[in-house]
């Protein structure tokens, strides 16, 4: 039996669609005694959405561009016009799918616009982000070590060397320089004792006469197999 809000054993009249759905499927409303509105969910959406395209019609004079229907799976990139499966397009937690707007090819070109926009280059956008120092700051830091890596000496250095506790940058090295500090843990022990193990396992060249010298074995160390 029904009442005067089109309501009989659970169930409700949908005003747009007319049909009986479950209540569960009617949008809430706290204002009617069922907790239920008079349009089912799929019809509501459709209003909100007209009435949403009609006022910025009336308000700022343009069309509101119809959804697009996309396959599950897939997404439509706007910048090249293409649908696209998910797996072509970065991850964004931000977006509710987990993806982001632009496939990837979209997305890299829109990204080095915009670093070329702002800092001028990817070189300029790499130092500021990762060190706080421009291409300016790294060709002073370059000449004041005359041109060449601060430790080993080689010249044209590429590399920021920084302090990875504090974060400041400490000189320009070469990319083996870089490394080798990097996998030392920036220790002056380590490092100490690598010079000490070094010196006890390699044969050092000792002057015993003026411009005579001798190969002294090591220390440490074993000889080399008859076998290699």
């Amino acid at each position: 039996m029904s009442n005067s809000f089109g309501e009989q054993h659970g169930q409700r009249r949908c005003r747009d669609c007319g049909e009986w759905k479950a209540l569960e499927e009617f949008c809430a409303n706290s204002k009617r005694p069922s907790g239920r509105g008079s349009y089912c969910k799929p019809c509501f959406n459709a209003r909100s959405k007209a009435s949403y395209a009609k006022r910025v019609k009336l308000q700022h004079g343009r069309e509101v561009k119809p959804v697009r229907e996309v396959a599950e799976g897939h997404r439509y990139c706007a910048d090249c016009g293409s649908v696209k499966p998910l797996i072509d397009f970065p991850r964004n937690r931000a977006d509710s799918s987990g993806y982001a707007t632009y496939c990837k090819p979209c997305h890299n070109t829109r990204t080095s616009e915009t670093k070329q926009r702002l800092y001028g280059g990817n070189r300029e956008y790499h130092l500021r982000r990762r060190y706080g120092i421009g291409q300016r700051e790294f060709d002073e830091l370059l000449a004041e070590q005359g041109g060449l890596c601060a430790v080993c000496g080689d010249p044209d250095p590429e590399h920021v060397d920084h302090d990875h506790r504090t974060g400041w940058v400490r000189g320009i090295l070469c990319f083996n320089c870089n490394g080798g500090l990097g996998q030392f843990r920036d220790s002056p022990t380590r490092l100490a004792r690598a010079v000490t193990y070094l010196r006890g396992t390699t044969w050092q060249r000792v002057l015993i006469h003026p411009g005579v010298f001798q190969m002294c074995s090591p220390t440490r160390g074993r000889p080399p197999s008859r076998h290699s």
